[in-house]
C-alpha cells in the first residue's frame, strides 16, 4: 500500500459528486422564451397606445407617412371638441393651447385626426388656427389601405 501512494497511482481527486465537472454553460432557452412573450405583448399593445381619443377616421388610399420624433397629435371628435395629445381643449381656448406647444427647429409635426362625420368647415377652422399659430407642418390622418368611394374628376356642371 505504501508503494501505491508513492507512485501516484490511486490518488485521483474526485470533482463534485460522481466525478463530474461543474457545468459552466448557461441555458438561454427560458430567457429566449420570456423575450418572445414580451415582444408579442409589446407588438399587440403598441398600436393601442397611439390613439387616445375615439374617432372614426375617413378612408383613403394614400400611403402611410413615416412617424417623426417631434410630433403633436390634434384630434377632433364627432361632437367637435378639440384634443391636443389626449387633453381636451376648452371651447375657444385653442389659440392659447397652441401657443403652449414647445417648438424646436422647424417646429413640431402636427397630425390632425378628425372624425368623418364632422363638417368640413370645423376641420378648416382648426387648420386655420394652426396656421395662425405658425404650425404649418400638418398631416391629415386617415384609415390607410381602405377602398374609398370613387373621386369625381369632372366639374360640378358635368354631373
Amino acid at each position: 500500500m505504501g508503494m501505491a501512494l508513492a507512485s501516484g497511482k490511486g490518488t485521483r481527486r474526485r470533482r463534485g459528486r460522481g466525478g463530474r465537472r461543474p457545468m459552466s454553460e448557461i441555458n438561454v432557452t427560458p430567457f429566449v422564451d420570456v423575450m418572445l412573450v414580451l415582444l408579442i405583448i409589446f407588438m399587440v399593445t403598441a398600436p393601442l397606445l397611439t390613439a387616445g381619443v375615439p374617432i372614426q377616421l375617413p378612408d383613403s388610399r394614400a400611403n402611410a407617412l413615416p412617424q417623426e420624433q417631434q410630433q403633436v397629435s390634434i384630434s377632433i371628435d364627432s361632437e367637435g371638441y378639440v384634443y391636443i395629445d389626449d387633453t381636451q381643449v376648452a371651447v375657444g381656448g385653442l389659440p392659447q393651447a397652441l401657443e403652449g406647444i414647445p417648438r424646436t427647429g422647424e417646429g413640431p409635426d402636427i397630425t390632425l385626426r378628425a372624425d368623418r362625420s364632422l363638417d368640413y368647415g370645423r376641420v378648416m377652422a382648426v387648420m386655420g388656427e394652426l396656421n395662425r399659430a405658425g404650425l404649418n407642418r400638418i398631416s391629415l390622418v386617415t384609415n390607410g389601405g381602405q377602398s374609398s368611394p370613387p373621386v369625381n374628376t369632372g366639374s360640378a356642371s358635368e354631373e
